[in-house]
């Protein structure tokens, strides 16, 4: 930033309803709490927003009391670099670290991208979750979906073979990736993805708890598996080699689009395919997941499409194709 004043740093919770409800192996909710930084300097204002996890173990107070302990920080000068020392991954840093990002291009006129020296994003296909449930009722939602190109299928465990066939029925001409959320077990991963491979499944998406993979190692994998839950930043990709095929990079995991800007570019060196994922958020968390795009194979980012309102200047949606930010909203 070109300027010698230091930003001054608001934090707030707030609480967006969700379109009915969002339900995946570890429970359903019917809001979407976020945490959102906001960084002004002079005429200048940055915003980032953050979704913290309880599978983490985070909360939204913890978040919210981590982005106040910056303020010292930032009036001695901290920048985004020392930021990622001077917080661990996750959430809150996600939050401020975008919201950083935006005020610097802000207050240098350009936009985020050309901060990275990265290619403009474009327009994109994103995925559309259908939530987990009976599988009459996946194929009931799937229908309603099934002009969209790519749907995203929460998996649960048992009976996931009947959910992913009824999916396929309902959508024969989607791609489907699918996400289990860490659900499934050594004893039935070869015949959930034996099913997933019957029903066309391009990904499946963290079949195995974190920490208890082993067995994706010793099995032939008939489709590609991406980690999410097993993967956090760089730090984390090593231990991927000979269990996963993709890596689903979060912002809220990585702690922030620095990361997770040299993180792509790691996982890609390693030989792993990419996928841009989301938490369910308003269009300000997705917004600077969009420079991510373009290492992408797979891009989740329907964060506002499952919401009852998105806020104001939010990205544009047109079906799932999904369109860069304004600088009104971000970057």
């Amino acid at each position: 930033m070109n300027s010698l004043i230091a930003p001054e740093l608001t934090g707030r919770i707030e609480r967006w309803p969700i379109a009915g409800a969002f339900t995946i192996s570890r429970g359903a909710k019917t809001e979407a709490i976020v945490v959102v930084a906001e960084l002004r300097c002079g005429d200048h204002v940055g915003r980032g927003e953050c979704v913290p996890y309880a599978r983490y173990g985070e909360t939204p107070e913890a978040a919210l009391a981590a982005l106040e302990a910056m303020r010292a920080p930032l009036a001695g000068g901290l920048d985004r670099t020392a930021l990622q020392a001077a917080m661990q991954p996750g959430a809150a840093r996600n939050a401020l670290d975008c919201a950083l990002v935006d005020l610097e291009a802000k207050m240098s006129g350009k936009r985020a991208w050309e901060l990275f020296g990265s290619a403009a994003p474009s327009s994109t296909t994103t995925a559309y979750t259908i939530s987990l449930g009976m599988p009459e009722a996946m194929a009931e939602a799937t229908c309603k979906a099934a002009s969209r190109p790519l749907l995203k299928i929460k998996l649960g465990g048992d009976g996931d073979d009947a959910r992913i066939a009824a999916v396929r029925r309902a959508a024969p001409n989607a791609e489907l990736i699918v996400d289990a959320n860490e659900a499934w077990t050594p004893d039935n991963l070869a015949r959930n993805l034996a099913a997933c491979a019957d029903a066309g499944v391009t990904l499946v998406e963290q079949p195995l708890p974190a920490g208890r993979d082993e067995a994706l190692g010793a099995i032939a994998r008939p489709i590609a598996v991406c980690a999410d839950e097993s993967v956090h930043d760089r730090t984390s990709l090593a231990a991927l080699r000979g269990r996963y095929d993709a890596v689903n990079i979060k912002l809220d995991k990585t702690g922030g689009l620095t990361e997770a800007m040299a993180m792509a570019q790691d996982a890609q060196a390693l030989g792993l395919q990419i996928m841009v994922g989301c938490m369910v958020a308003t269009s300000l968390a997705m917004a600077p997941a969009m420079l991510l795009t373009p290492f992408a194979r797979f891009v989740d980012l329907d964060g506002p499409l499952l919401l009852a309102r998105d806020r104001d200047d939010g990205l544009r949606y047109d079906g799932s194709t999904v369109y860069p930010p304004e600088p009104a909203l971000w970057g």
